[in-house]
């Protein structure tokens, strides 16, 4: 492809003429954009580019079978007297995307308009001015390196009310100002279809709830003690597979309920195959919010990605040629996409690509290593057993146990908590 191009204030790759410049044969467009202080292009070139290019007067990031990736921000808002602190896990972005800073778009109707607020590269703000009694609405707005929009929160909402004389903060988001002490958080986001939704603080599990079946979840939490912690939440699909920990530090302050809302669960994955026969297809399934968009990456020498959807109750099916591969060991994960929501890839599973074919071992629901109480977890119950043992003499009873569960060398050392922390739930 031949492009040539005089100072024009923006050039399309479907605009084939103008006063200043020719396009001869375009392809694809728009994937990806080149600017400078005289023009902008958006298109593709002749070839293929994979990554970002720069030099002194352009920058170009090309965008053929090219993924970006970005995650959602989940934004947590406790209210004060005139005022809401904003807080946000920090976005992850690469392929092609790097997070130049972070907007925070407030509004007093749901939905907006919003007026935004540039803030840098932080992941926190204090609203303050603001009127007690009315609810206000907030979102983060995610800008890479060159100001585009990468990404939006779900909104959060938190209502400012004055504390009386001598009482602490009114909880956020009630609606009522009649009981003054109650302290807690409340918690949204996607999980699975109908699935089971497990909310943990500092390793323990707090709560459990179930998903809608459009796979939404709201939880309320209260009675907790005012202080930093440590929340994860995770989901079960319909099969007894979990999903990697979605982890997050909250403050929770006295007397005020705590909203965080755009949890979104990574999707669960699985193989049918430990081994697949080169040039054999490999099936790479499981389950996700529903209808939606499941990108699927498998690390090669270049990593490669796919995408598929999954159907109305979150499962998602994709057959992988193997010949896209080289032999040897590999790994695949997957995220989510719905609307303008992401969540970060999930935990990564491994295969074999080889000279046949080993279907893998049905799934259980209990860890395979790890669980010293028969209660199907691995926890901080497990690790204080195992903690006990660290240097003792085991006794006949736990020999046994420990052969199962752990290294089976009859004592316990760090290389039995190793395995834990590989097998730990939660």
């Amino acid at each position: 492809m031949v492009v040539a191009l005089a100072t024009v204030s923006l050039a399309r790759a479907d605009e084939y003429t103008a006063s200043s410049f020719r396009v001869i044969d375009p392809v694809l467009a728009p994937a990806g954009f080149s600017s400078s202080t005289s023009f902008q292009l958006f298109g593709s070139l002749g070839e293929p580019g994979l990554g970002t290019s720069t030099a002194s007067g352009f920058g170009l990031q090309g965008a053929f079978l090219y993924f970006p990736i970005v995650s959602t921000p989940v934004v947590s808002a406790t209210a004060g007297d005139g005022l809401v602190a904003l807080s946000w896990t920090a976005v992850t972005a690469s392929l092609g995307w790097t997070v130049g800073g972070y907007n925070v778009g407030q509004a007093t109707v749901s939905g907006g308009p919003y007026s935004y607020t540039s803030l840098g590269n932080i992941i926190s703000s204090t609203r303050s001015s603001l009127t007690n009694g009315t609810p206000y609405y907030f979102v983060i707005r995610v800008e890479d390196a060159l100001g585009y929009t990468i990404a939006t929160s779900t909104e959060v909402t938190a209502t400012p009310v004055a504390a009386p004389s001598g009482a602490g903060p009114v909880p956020s988001g009630s609606g009522s100002s009649s009981n003054n002490q109650i302290t807690g958080v409340n918690l949204s986001g996607h999980g699975y279809p109908l699935s089971k939704v497990t909310v943990l603080k500092d390793g323990q599990i707090i709560t459990v709830t179930i998903a809608g079946p459009d796979a939404k979840f709201e939880v309320t939490q209260t009675g907790l003690s005012a202080g930093q912690y440590l929340f994860a939440v995770y989901g079960e699909d319909s099969t007894g597979r979990r999903s990697s920990l979605f982890t997050f530090p909250v403050l929770l302050t006295a007397g005020v309920v705590t909203n965080i809302s755009g949890i979104f669960l990574a999707p669960t994955i699985a193989v049918d195959k430990s081994e697949v026969k080169y040039g054999d297809n490999l099936a790479i399934f499981g389950q996700a919010t529903a209808s939606s968009t499941v990108t699927i990456a498998v690390n090669s020498n270049q990593e490669i990605f796919t995408k598929t959807l999954s159907d109305r109750q979150g499962a998602y099916l994709y057959n992988f040629d193997t010949t896209l591969v080289e032999r040897g060991d590999h790994t695949t994960k997957a995220k989510v996409a719905l609307a303008n929501e992401i969540s970060p890839f999930g935990t990564a599973v491994n295969f074999h690509v080889g000279d046949k074919n080993i279907l893998t071992e049905p799934n259980s629901k209990c860890p395979k290593k790890g669980d010293l109480n028969d209660d199907c977890r691995v926890n901080l119950v497990d690790f204080s057993i195992a903690a006990y043992w660290y240097h003792r003499t085991l006794t006949t009873a736990f020999i046994p146990r420990e052969k199962s569960s752990l290294n089976g060398d009859g004592r316990i050392d760090l290389t039995d908590f190793s395995i834990m922390a590989y097998y730990w739930t939660g």
